[in-house]
């Protein structure tokens, strides 16, 4: 079989499925992307450019689905122009509106990864008291969903990782979507011996110095990164004895931090609003997966806040490396973390009850360890791309069966006078 992968951020969730599917099932993988670095074994790569998008003349509210097309219609063009790929099944990440006009091109049946719907309020908006919500993001945050409803209505499954992120979907459309959860790779996210404590060759974490790691893609409100600061300023006061390993970049991937930032960066921001011993804390800039493995495997604690939104993988990842993972209680959390059995929850702003449940960590982690060694069975049996794999080609079998009444578009283009492309005029200036 042939499977056709779409994603503008190569390899993103299908970066541990595709290779897999060609190594262990021996079907042929094609992947569709704007990104040019980076390559998975056995998996053809094509590029596509964007020409198309959002210009400050679009309405502020219309620029998500101005981008949306204008990768639509950019993948289209690329494969278009490949006409010997023809693939059984589609599989597109939601949102960007990749897969829209394949239906022109092929009877393949598609599959849409659906991440996130949006909500007027709570997750970006409206969740953070300092932050104000505006009327035009107010406005925006349902004009956002706009390529993702036409893709619920384009595509012929859907695939969502949990039932959190399923249930934030229109009722009339959760039947259509399948909850598997990606995979993480567990042969990379496992609990490393380490006794020695190192870092790096001149970093070396002395005996009896407790570990707290946290790891974001990029510090931001989203996901909690003051807090955390807050939170560690509080544990370090009261156990001096200990060390922050902060893994990730400062980016901001989620809302609009910098809008109201007067510094470069949301973290600089942060350290400015307090008074911080950074002798405490080594920020390692992002990491690459076995090392961000190893840096989790030496963690007495592992804090993993997050608004109301979808959970990072980072946070599987530290359950993997058997790291006792403190997290801020949210539903999309719960879906992995039980209180008491396989990790700790605490309330998102509540600085005092996380500090004070890290503390209870820290000063005995020998107590806590079973709820690390649950966690990790838990990422094992549940969470790893060795799990998702026999689910998710099972999906793909079932769905590539199903194909669609065959596009005569390639034809009509290649019988002249057939299908023809309209003048435009001038558009008109005001």
């Amino acid at each position: 079989m042939h499977v056709l992968f779409v994603h503008q951020n190569f390899p993103a969730q299908f970066r541990y499925l595709a290779p897999r599917l060609v190594e262990r099932h021996g079907w042929k993988c094609s992947f569709v992307t704007q990104q040019r670095e980076r390559s998975l074994p056995g998996v053809e790569k094509i590029l596509y450019q964007v020409k198309h998008g959002a210009t400050a003349a679009n309405h502020f509210c219309t620029r998500t689905f101005e981008n949306a097309f204008g990768h639509a219609h950019a993948v289209y063009q690329a494969l278009k122009a490949q006409p010997q790929l023809q693939p059984d099944l589609v599989v597109a990440h939601s949102g960007f509106g990749s897969s829209l006009y394949l239906p022109f091109l092929y009877d393949a049946p598609i599959i849409n990864f659906f991440e996130l719907f949006y909500q007027p309020m709570g997750q970006d908006l409206g969740y953070r008291p300092e932050l104000p919500v505006e009327e035009e993001f107010l406005l925006r945050s349902k004009t956002r969903n706009a390529m993702m409803m036409l893709d619920l209505a384009n595509c012929d499954r859907g695939w969502a990782p949990t039932a959190y992120q399923r249930n934030y979907f229109p009722p009339e459309y959760r039947s259509k979507i399948n909850v598997i959860f990606d995979g993480i790779d567990t042969s990379i996210y496992q609990r490393r011996a380490n006794p020695e404590r190192r870092l790096s060759d001149k970093l070396v974490i002395p005996p009896g110095t407790r570990i707290v790691t946290y790891a974001a893609r990029g510090f931001e409100r989203m996901r909690g990164f003051d807090i955390f600061m807050k939170v560690a300023k509080r544990i370090y006061e009261a156990h001096p004895n200990v060390v922050f390993i902060v893994a990730g970049s400062d980016n901001v991937h989620y809302g609009p931090d910098l809008d109201f930032t007067a510094e470069p960066s949301f973290r600089k921001q942060v350290l400015k609003q307090d008074q911080y011993d950074l002798s405490k804390f080594i920020f390692t800039g992002w990491l690459e997966e076995a090392q961000l493995a190893a840096v989790l495997s030496l963690s007495d604690l592992h804090i993993y806040l997050t608004q109301p939104f979808i959970a990072s993988w980072s946070m599987v990842n530290a359950m993997a490396c058997g790291a006792v993972v403190l997290a801020s209680d949210q539903v999309s959390v719960r879906e992995y973390l039980r209180p008491g059995e396989n990790g700790l929850l605490a309330d998102f702003f509540d600085v005092d009850g996380l500090a004070r449940q890290a503390l209870e960590v820290l000063r005995d982690p020998a107590a806590a360890r079973p709820l690390g060694d649950a966690a990790m069975r838990d990422a094992r049996e549940k969470y790893s791309v060795e799990v998702a794999l026999p689910r998710l080609a099972a999906f793909f079998e079932e769905t590539a069966r199903n194909r669609r009444a065959p596009s005569t578009l390639m034809k009509d283009l290649a019988r002249p006078g057939t299908l023809k492309r309209r003048a435009r005029p001038p558009a008109k200036t005001r």
